[in-house]
């Protein structure tokens, strides 16, 4: 659904002058520097101190696979060795005791699935929920880099799937924001050129993700959820055996009939166009009746598979909704 004009209050300009928007945010247009904004805010949440991460993952685990990943050198016995390290063939020629030592691999595979279909181009107050999805994924992506760990995309648009390869080095987020930001400004022209037709969605790539990321990954789901079928539940259920997933649900007030406007709109959704008239407390019931059924739908089916949900709307800016969880 597609709110055709903002609401008069828009607070994006109080928002910027409250430092949580970077000063270029225009709400619509992505650009580079209100991206790289978020990584200022990346290490705040990291441990010691209580993370976004066990908010968000119900405890992100450590990034520390375990012994025996990469084997590094071999040294003489020493006393509390692990006896099941030693090298008998080291020993058998020397004579004496050998420990094979390894180094811990610290690199945990983060996978964004970032939703960019028509219906998170929609925006009634501060951002459009697609610019609130990058927002978000640009904060967990610096996140991670900033815990030692390597972070990946598969952006999904209404012209197809692009995967991005996780890295773990500051230069090459910075190309990776840079290429989700040209698919998310291309994607907002299509969508404002072709704004009386509604594209059919791409499939949620589930089958790429199973191909890219390495058993134990991270996957977090960053999508309004508007689009979900029998087939997407029964495939990321599979997925859910061999890796923590969390998602995000971002969501426009408007959708919950929370506006302050009155009067009469043009507004898109998939089977067409209506005009709704807002003053009537009856339309805004009807709009938060609506949004809560498939609210609860898409709970339902993640909660049963074991996914951790939460939402954050794109009508206030992201760093003031996770404000409370650094306490």
């Amino acid at each position: 659904m597609i709110f055709r004009n903002q609401p008069h209050n828009n607070p994006l300009t109080e928002a910027i002058q409250d430092g949580f928007l970077a000063s270029s945010c225009q709400g619509a247009l992505l650009t580079i520097e209100e991206l790289v904004h978020y990584k200022t805010y990346s290490k705040r949440w990291l441990p010691p101190a209580k993370s976004l991460w066990s908010q968000l993952n119900g405890s992100h685990q450590s990034s520390t696979k375990g012994r025996g990943m990469t084997f590094s050198e071999v040294r003489q016995y020493q006393p509390g060795d692990d006896i099941r390290q030693i090298d008998w063939r080291v020993t058998a020629r020397t004579g004496k005791a050998h420990t094979k030592l390894f180094t811990e691999e610290h690199e945990k595979p983060v996978f964004l699935l970032i939703d960019l279909a028509q219906s998170l181009f929609m925006g009634s107050e501060l951002l459009l929920k697609s610019v609130q999805v990058c927002h978000m994924a640009s904060l967990l992506s610096w996140m991670a880099i900033a815990n030692g760990d390597r972070v990946g995309m598969l952006i999904r648009t209404s012209s197809g799937i692009v995967e991005i390869k996780p890295t773990n080095v500051t230069k090459n987020l910075l190309g990776m924001l840079q290429q989700l930001i040209e698919l998310h400004n291309a994607a907002l022209l299509q969508c404002c050129d072709i704004h009386d037709k509604q594209a059919t969605p791409q499939d949620w790539p589930i089958s790429t993700l199973k191909r890219v990321c390495p058993k134990g990954s991270d996957i977090i789901l960053l999508s309004d959820f508007s689009t979900q079928t029998d087939k997407f539940e029964s495939s990321l259920s599979a997925l859910r055996q061999h890796h923590a997933i969390r998602a995000i649900q971002i969501f426009d007030p408007l959708e919950v009939g929370d506006t302050d406007y009155r009067g009469t709109q043009q507004v898109i959704h998939g089977n067409g166009s209506s005009l709704l008239n807002f003053s009537l407390s009856s339309t805004r019931k009807q709009l938060r009746a609506a949004f809560i059924a498939k609210q609860q739908r898409v709970e339902d089916q993640l909660t049963t598979m074991g996914i951790p949900y939460s939402q954050i709307s794109c009508g206030s800016p992201l760093l003031k909704q996770l404000n409370g969880i650094q306490q």
